[in-house]
C-alpha cells in the first residue's frame, strides 16, 4: 500500500471544495529591504495552478 508523502502534506493545504493551497516562499530572511505589504502578502495561502495540482494530489491521496 503506498504510503502519503509526508513533506508534501505539510506544505500544501487541501480544501474542501478541492483546491490547493500553499504558503509564500522567501520570508525566513533578508526582509528589511522588502516593503511590508510584500512581507504580509507572502506570509497568505494562495492557489496552486491546474498543472501541479494533478501531482500533489496524487501524493495526498494515499
Amino acid at each position: 500500500m503506498p504510503k502519503t508523502n509526508k513533506s508534501i502534506l505539510k506544505r500544501f493545504k487541501l480544501t474542501k471544495t478541492g483546491k490547493i493551497l500553499r504558503g509564500g516562499s522567501g520570508i525566513n530572511h533578508f526582509q528589511a529591504k522588502k516593503s511590508r505589504g510584500e512581507q504580509l502578502a507572502k506570509k497568505r495561502l494562495s492557489n496552486m495552478d491546474k498543472i501541479r495540482k494533478r501531482m500533489i494530489i496524487s501524493y495526498l491521496k494515499h
